[in-house]
């Protein structure tokens, strides 16, 4: 993830001064030299709202296979730092990789860098804000920010495409929970999968078009929850889950067979499956009417 710390100008000397002891620095062999003969930066150096404290390269494999990361992804490194995160991704996971670094010098380093790891064909480096910079291209988002940030970009995190995935070093997203989290003797990652947004009502229906009954669900961020109505009888759902793009959940019929569905969600519509001792009948959804607003 990112190799950087940033805070908001008012709490910046409070922030950084305390997360410089709280921050785990690895041991000496873990940081070889940051920089070149053209740029050095200095561990735990202040910029624009930025303290630069590099993510252990132990840590950085360790995010990237949470995130499951392969050659068919694309990652954003939010705070890039000296490109270590993006050349890993690139380098060990065979990705497409994209840095956004706001510091100029630290962002020509990482491109440095790259050409000598032999990426540069799969890493692009981008001089930019985090908060301005496009990175609705992500499947997999790594960071390294303070808590309050994590929440800033959380919006933009949740407007990616479902399914993909996030991953941050050292710190959390607020009520958000994280689907997995892992902690070693240099820190903790947290990964969260975006949801699809699911809340509202559904008109589901056989693959014939007949109608099969209405779906009203209830969301906060990974949970779901809800009824379903079908023929005059409204029964809440039984382990309702989103996962990405999947939504499911169980519900008895009107016959009192016990049956499961999956389903894709693209926008207003889903298709998928309900499936009952083995067999399986095609369902599909579109969304009539939208819940109220989501807090991000």
């Amino acid at each position: 993830m990112t190799a950087k710390l940033r805070c908001r100008p008012f709490a910046a000397g409070v922030a950084l001064a305390a997360l410089a002891a709280l921050a785990p620095v690895a041991p000496a062999q873990d940081f070889p030299r940051y920089g070149d003969a053209l740029h050095e930066p200095k561990l735990r150096q202040e910029g624009k709202d930025v303290m630069w404290l590099p993510t252990p390269d132990a840590m950085v494999r360790r995010m990237l296979e949470l995130a499951r990361t392969g050659r068919d992804d694309v990652v954003y490194d939010l705070g890039a730092g000296e490109g270590r995160i993006p050349i890993a991704a690139a380098r060990d996971f065979g990705a497409t990789a994209v840095g956004i670094e706001y510091d100029a010098d630290l962002a020509a380093l990482a491109r440095r860098h790259a050409g000598r790891a032999g990426v540069a064909g799969r890493v692009t480096i981008v001089r930019g804000d985090i908060f301005k910079e496009d990175f609705s291209r992500a499947t997999v988002v790594t960071l390294y920010l303070l808590p309050e940030l994590n929440q800033q970009l959380r919006p933009q995190i949740l407007a990616l495409k479902p399914g993909t995935r996030v991953v941050s070093h050292m710190w959390d997203m607020g009520e958000w929970e994280p689907d997995e989290k892992i902690a070693a003797a240099d820190g903790q990652a947290f990964l969260w999968i975006v949801p699809a947004r699911v809340a509202g009502r559904w008109a589901l229906a056989e693959e014939d078009g007949t109608p099969l009954g209405e779906l009203d669900l209830a969301q906060q961020f990974q949970r779901v929850g809800g009824t379903l109505s079908m023929r005059g009888r409204t029964q809440p759902l039984l382990g309702a889950f989103v996962n990405g793009a999947t939504l499911g959940f169980t519900f008895v019929d009107p016959f009192g067979a016990v049956r499961t569905l999956r389903a894709q969600v693209a926008g207003d519509a889903l298709a998928g499956n309900t499936s009952f001792v083995g067999t399986t009948a095609p369902v599909t959804g579109r969304r009539i009417a939208a819940a109220a607003p989501r807090s991000p």
